[in-house]
């Protein structure tokens, strides 16, 4: 495939941004500043990569007004407030778009399923009754789409995806490798030793513009439906549970487990490996940083962290043994030491006041 060039008056036009050198400039790609040639462009994300900017053989630069008047070394650039926002959009002109139409030979239909005549379905796909596939959505080899779904415009299904629960999809949906959309959620009535099993009558329903990495997991609700709305990202290695429902613009990443019933405000980060216990509320615009474990409902916006970050070995060692020496000591002895000083500090500040 012949990879198309751009000049630099066409790539400042796209990102609304100042052109500054020779607009007829061109470059065929996107580039790291340490690896981009002369027919790449690149972008400089603050002060701390002046150094490599400098350096770096890239034939256009993506800058603010600041940074630019600093690459003395540099002749063509792209001037606006917010360089990253800038390359996430010119990542989409350089990326190779896939194009087909149609539904491959080996693919399995149901003829009550309604698939656009401008989707793409792709081979060993299995499509149940009465599901929808609408415009320009692309479906990978060897995906399997259940009774009653629905899946909406411009949507992406990679390979070995699984979508089932009667879910509903939105339109510009993104859902990597080894998903499963639509799961049967986790629910179990313990009685005389044994674990009955609940059957999950509830559904999944994905707003738009939402991206779902790969391996990951979405249960589907008990009664009510698991939801996640406009503009949620998620990464890979995700377990959301049963009737979790999550806010607009949320991103979740790696490795956290949601579990069943959870509410999630809209505009929250959770960093990579975050546990949340069931049946809990967050607020909007809250920030769980690595390896937090949500304990209980959070009401109030803010950052909120509780995994231990890294120690040296001897020096985490020294730590655990604290903590059990600590654990050792009744709470109460602890109490009554700390008020034995706390009395022993007055009375000598006492003291030192009379002497005055």
């Amino acid at each position: 495939m012949i990879q198309r060039s751009y000049t630099l008056k066409e790539l400042a036009s796209l990102v609304h941004g100042e052109l500054i050198g020779q607009p007829e400039t061109k470059v065929s790609g996107l580039s790291s500043l340490e690896q981009a040639t002369s027919q790449q462009i690149s972008f400089v994300n603050g002060d701390k990569y002046l150094e490599q900017a400098l350096a770096s053989k890239a034939g256009i630069l993506i800058v603010t007004h600041d940074l630019q008047l600093k690459l003395t070394t540099h002749h063509n650039f792209i001037v606006v407030d917010n360089p990253y926002l800038a390359f996430a959009i010119l990542t989409h002109v350089f990326e190779i778009k896939k194009t087909d139409v149609g539904i491959e030979s080996t693919a399995q239909i149901h003829p009550s399923a309604m698939i656009s005549d401008t989707a793409y379905v792709g081979h060993y796909v299995v499509i149940g009754e009465n599901c929808v596939v609408g415009d320009h959505t692309f479906i990978e080899s060897h995906v399997k789409i259940d009774d009653g779904v629905e899946i909406g415009h411009k949507c992406f299904i990679d390979s070995h995806v699984t979508i089932t629960g009667f879910s509903k999809i939105g339109n510009n949906v993104r859902i990597h490798a080894n998903t499963v959309i639509g799961s049967e959620g986790f629910g179990f009535a313990p009685y005389q030793g044994k674990w009955h099993r609940i059957a999950q009558l509830g559904s999944v329903k994905i707003g738009n513009n939402v991206r779902i990495g790969s391996n990951c997991s979405v249960d589907r609700g008990a009664l009510d439906d698991t939801i996640l709305e406009d503009g949620v990202i998620v990464d890979n290695l995700v377990q959301i549970a049963h009737n979790v429902h999550i806010g607009e613009n949320t991103a979740i990443a790696a490795k956290t487990a949601i579990a069943g019933s959870v509410t999630i405000g809209k505009n929250c980060i959770l960093a990579g490996a975050c546990g949340v216990a069931g049946h809990l509320k967050i607020a909007d615009n809250v920030t769980l940083t690595a390896m937090s474990m949500v304990t209980k409902s959070i009401f109030e916006a803010g950052s909120y962290s509780s995994g231990i970050g890294l120690f040296e070995t001897k020096h985490w060692r020294r730590t655990v043994v604290r903590l059990r020496q600590l654990a050792d000591v009744p709470l109460t002895q602890i109490v009554k030491q700390l008020d034995h000083i706390q009395a022993r500090i007055e009375s000598l500040e006492s003291t030192f006041n009379m002497r005055k």
